[in-house]
């Protein structure tokens, strides 16, 4: 599976979703999320996404993130990168109360 990614077309000003092999092989096997989950969480996402400023997780372009639902209710923390219009998928996890916490002050 290495050397390949998929690519899905997103409506308003993003081109596409994109995550790597080796992205999807983390989602799977270091957090249980599936693309599919990812997917849902920018279909349900209601509020900004945040830039994470931390010192240790700066990068360039910088990683946004947000908190939004599943279908299934599970809520996921989504972690991300605009890259010439489209979306780079960094990770993805269940989002712990800190996580929720910090996106309901500042992503809502």
């Amino acid at each position: 599976m290495h050397g390949y990614c998929f690519v899905y077309t997103l409506p308003g000003n993003m081109k596409h979703l994109i995550i790597s092999a080796d992205v999807i092989e983390k989602l799977r096997e270091k957090h249980g999320v599936s693309k599919r989950e990812v997917e849902q969480c920018f279909e349900n996402l209601c509020g900004l996404y945040v830039e994470d400023d931390r010192e240790d997780n700066r990068t360039d372009p910088v990683t946004l993130a947000f908190v939004a639902p599943t279908n299934q209710g599970r809520l996921l923390k989504v972690c991300f990168m605009f890259i010439d219009g489209n979306v780079h998928i960094k990770t993805a996890f269940e989002a712990d109360p800190a996580d929720i916490a910090y996106y309901d002050k500042h992503g809502k």
